[in-house]
């Protein structure tokens, strides 16, 4: 089984119109802008896809265009998960199906199942995919902020032993306690792959397989290059490279992702900023703390790649 490494962008999902429906043409562009800047994977429909705001169809049409289009030239492992098993089941077995190389599922928000009903829900999503193609590698995404529940190192570990197919997680946490206790209860070969933007560099040294980040969408080389310095042993060159993004990190964030990321990417003219009621603008005044840095990052303005 070959389980992906590196910097795993999670595309947004762009949307167009007054009816914002979705934006195809955009959605291309975004993709060949990370494969030209070295992204190492892509991801899709997850937590910066706006999958909420997205009816089962379209997620899967989401992820059929950008199967397509990567085309095998980088890893592809979309978000499939919800926080309604038979939901989850539908999208996991489409995306199994279509030959993705990965399946990242989502602690079911909302619900606070405990640890127990955590483990027979991945259990149950694991088997699947495992009756359809044993090879393809299970990834859950642990993000309590937004779940409002926290997969247990303990539960991963006993998900580990139990269903080779779960190989890793997605850790969107700034405990590395938990980053530390999950290789310890799961084997630390298990993929965590940071999806805490700031916390990147922290987890490549405890031995993390990469990062899937939000960042990475707007500055795809860096982010990329944070993963390949540390892969070479250049320890040094990827902390400070760590410094210099924490800034960009940060204000990516201001509001909840991806309203700042969506106004970056239509400043860099390869989306609009159009969302899904209930997201929408950002504030005037976090908007221009946005424009600065950018500006300051180069992404914007005469700095600006042509």
């Amino acid at each position: 089984m070959r389980v992906p490494r590196g910097s795993i962008v999670p595309l947004p999902t762009p949307f167009t119109g007054d009816d914002a429906r979705v934006d195809w043409d955009a959605l291309g562009r975004l993709i060949e802008f990370q494969i030209e800047n070295g992204s190492h994977g892509l991801s899709c429909t997850g937590t910066t896809g706006e999958p909420s705001s997205l009816s089962r169809d379209e997620r899967k049409a989401v992820v059929e265009f950008v199967k397509e289009r990567v085309a095998g030239r980088v890893p592809f492992v979309p978000g499939t998960g919800s926080n309604n098993l038979d939901e989850t089941l539908e999208l996991t077995r489409h995306a199994v199906e279509l030959g993705v190389d990965g399946v990242l599922v989502i602690a079911p928000y909302y619900v606070r199942p405990n640890q127990h009903s955590l483990y027979d829900y991945f259990a149950r999503v694991a088997s699947e995919v495992a009756s359809l193609d044993p090879e393809v590698p299970v990834i859950l995404y642990n993000i309590p902020g937004r779940a409002a529940v926290d997969i247990a190192p303990a539960t991963m570990g006993r998900l580990r032993r139990e269903h080779p197919n779960v190989v890793g997680v997605k850790h969107a946490t700034k405990n590395l306690d938990d980053v530390s206790y999950t290789f310890l209860a799961a084997g630390r070969d298990f993929a965590v792959y940071c999806g805490a933007e700031t916390m990147t560099y922290p987890m490549l040294t405890l031995g993390g397989a990469g990062h899937i980040s939000a960042t990475g969408v707007v500055a795809p080389r860096a982010v990329a290059r944070i993963y390949e310095l540390a892969a070479a042993g250049r320890w040094d060159e990827a902390r400070d490279l760590h410094f210099e993004m924490l800034e960009l990190n940060d204000v990516l964030f201001i509001e909840v992702n991806p309203v700042p990321l969506k106004t970056a990417l239509s400043l860099m003219g390869l989306c609009e900023a159009r969302w899904r009621l209930p997201l929408g603008p950002m504030l005037p005044e976090n908007r221009a703390k946005l424009v600065a840095t950018l500006e300051r990052y180069g992404l914007v303005g005469e700095g600006a790649p042509a």
